[in-house]
């Protein structure tokens, strides 16, 4: 039984990742290279003001420069919604005020201020001066799919375009025991309008069902599901199908 199906176009992609940061390198990964170079830095994020930029974490500058370096040089609509999606958001950020509050140690209202999961759509929001629509989601192993949901809902309500950012860093060490993947660093981020048959773009659609029976047991070098998804994008594979959330997902690509 189909539960639902969506449909959209991909009008512009990018992403980022430590290593990773031209759209040469994210080809070569997606038909089997790596990710993470330790030797890596932080992306600069330059189109964003110093005194905001400092104040984004690992994960928010990846998904801050791969927002920035998704839209197009002339000017976007100012009523471009935008969903920052992310499995862990700023849980390190949050990790660290607790273990201060545990030491009995003063909290700088700086990170707490920008440990809630919507902080780097606000960090997006105040720099651009941008009042429009800005949502934050997090939904376990399936976030993309719910965040891509989330988006053909706005078009369908008549938003032109809206951009989707997957955003992800491992989460601190004291959560190590409830891995369910081979988590890394990384973000992408695709420009997303409706899909009318005639629109340049890649042209894709996502559809759902209720999972059969018990659900696969987790390994420990499965990528996350923003990887799966985006491995899929790069490599213009014809389908992917993903069991996450109670839910077979399944992912077209339509010529």
């Amino acid at each position: 039984m189909r539960f639902g199906d969506v449909s959209f176009s991909v009008a512009s992609h990018t992403a980022w990742a430590p290593g990773l940061d031209t759209a040469a390198a994210w080809l070569e990964w997606a038909h089997g290279g790596e990710i993470n170079n330790p030797a890596a830095v932080d992306p600069k994020v330059a189109k964003m003001p110093s005194m905001l930029r400092r104040r984004a974490s690992a994960t928010g500058k990846m998904a801050l420069e791969a927002a920035y370096a998704c839209l197009p040089e002339h000017p976007v609509p100012s009523d471009l919604p935008v969903i920052f999606a992310s499995r862990h958001g700023e849980c390190a950020r949050s990790v660290e005020l607790l273990q201060e509050l545990a030491q009995h140690a003063p909290l700088s209202p700086t990170s707490f201020s920008l440990s809630v999961h919507n902080a780097n759509g606000g960090l997006w929001s105040i720099a651009r001066g941008d009042r429009s629509n800005n949502i934050a989601i997090a939904a376990g192993q399936s976030t993309v799919e719910h965040a891509l949901i989330e988006a053909c809902g706005l078009l369908a309500d008549g938003a032109r375009q809206v951009l989707l950012v997957m955003a992800d860093n491992p989460p601190p060490d004291v959560f190590a025991a409830y891995a369910d993947c081979a988590e890394q660093g990384f973000a992408w981020a695709w420009l997303l309008q409706a899909d009318t048959g005639i629109d340049a773009g890649e042209r894709l659609s996502l559809s759902w069902t209720a999972e059969d029976g018990e659900p696969a047991a987790a390994t420990d070098i499965a990528a996350p599901g923003g990887l799966d998804i985006l491995r899929f994008f790069l490599r213009r594979d014809a389908e992917l199908t993903r069991v996450a959330g109670g839910r077979h997902w399944r992912w077209s690509r339509h010529a």
